[in-house]
Parts: C-alpha cells; structure tokens; sequence
C-alpha cells in the first residue's frame, strides 16, 4: 500500500466561520480571514493522511495505490462511506475497473478494508508501477442543503462529524485566537482538553 492521494477536497469545513464567531464572542468581520485561517489549522491537525486522528472528516475522495491484488486491501483513512472503484492497468497500459459486486467493503479492529469474493480472478498480468488503484468516498457524512421553498429560506449543508472532535476544533481555534490576543504576553498554547476530547477517536494501528 501507499500512501493516499487526495482526489476531491472536502467542500466545506467541520466548522464554519459563523460557529467559530459564537465561540470566540466576535461580533466583527475584521479578524474573519485570520479566525477562518485558524479554523483551517484545527482541521488540518485532525483531519485525513498528515491528521493525527487517521481519520476523514468531512466527506472527501481518496485513492489508494497497491503493488498487486491481495485478499484482503486495508485502507488508510476511516470512516469509509463507499468506494468508488477499484481499477488496474496491464503491462500495456491499459486500464480496466473491477466489477463492484467482485468485492465488499468490511471493517475490523485495525479499519476498513476491502475484501474480494472467492470467485474474483486476479489478474496477473500487471503493470510494474502501482498498478492497482482503489478510490473511495471517507468521512462522515454529510447532511446536504436544502433548498430555499417558497418564503422557506434554504438550510445549508450540515458536517456530522462527532461531537467531541467539533468541540475539540472550536477549542483550538479559541486557544489560537487567544495567543494572538495575548501577543508577546501569550504562553504554549495548553493542548490538554483538545486531547482528552480526541483521544477516544485516535486509530491504534498494529
């Protein structure tokens, strides 16, 4: 396995700017650029490969590259939500999708996996360079827009991702806002609620 590569950003943040406002007690629009940059940091700290967490949080498409077909194909980031498809390429180049009722998405202890029925004929006659590519959909879902009805205004985009990793992200974009606040009078940023909040939702990889 290698490394996955980011095929489709999240189209929204776990937090948006109005929220982040609540908790910071701001009522200008003249630190919005440096609060949504902090937003951006918190996130990027927890969320998909260089996360700490391991984990997608808003809904994202990932693709994983593997050396060969195996039985069973572990993917790096959890959750899953589906996957998109998995394809090969031949020694010629050539590139063919598996078909989706040749495999099942699964997962255990260590994650998700992708595990193919008994009857799947692996191709042997593979590309020498990452040929086998597995694309899939990670995060937790998302509640999408509602469009505006009549004189019902529209209700945005919801990110459901756990409680405590919100809370944890709110919290770090607080403890950065606070610092730039404090200026030279600011000290390490303390770090310990943020942890006790993600530690249950850190993946354990064996």
């Amino acid at each position: 396995m290698h490394s996955p590569v980011l095929v489709t950003a999240p189209a929204m943040t776990p937090v948006s700017l109005p929220e982040a406002k609540v908790q910071l007690a701001v009522d200008h629009d003249e630190h919005d650029d440096m609060i949504t940059a902090f937003i951006a940091a918190a996130v990027d700290h927890l969320d998909g490969w260089t996360g700490i967490l391991g984990r997608a949080l808003v809904e994202q498409t990932w693709r994983q590259d593997f050396d060969s077909f195996s039985g069973c194909m572990r993917i790096a980031l959890a959750p899953v939500i589906s996957i998109t498809s998995i394809t090969y390429r031949n020694a010629a180049g050539q590139i063919s999708t598996v078909t989706s009722s040749d495999y099942t998405l699964l997962a255990d202890a260590l994650g998700p996996y992708v595990e193919f029925k008994s009857d799947f004929e692996r191709p042997s006659d593979l590309n020498e360079t990452k040929p086998v590519s597995l694309t899939y959909l990670a995060g937790y879902p998302t509640t999408p827009e509602v469009p505006a009805d009549g004189e019902t205004p529209a209700i945005p985009a919801v990110s459901n991702i756990p409680p405590a990793i919100k809370a944890a992200i709110l919290i770090h974009v607080r403890l950065m806002y606070d610092a730039y606040r404090l200026g030279a009078d600011a000290g390490p940023i303390p770090t310990g609620a943020i942890d006790a909040l993600i530690t249950p939702y850190r993946r354990v990889f064996f």
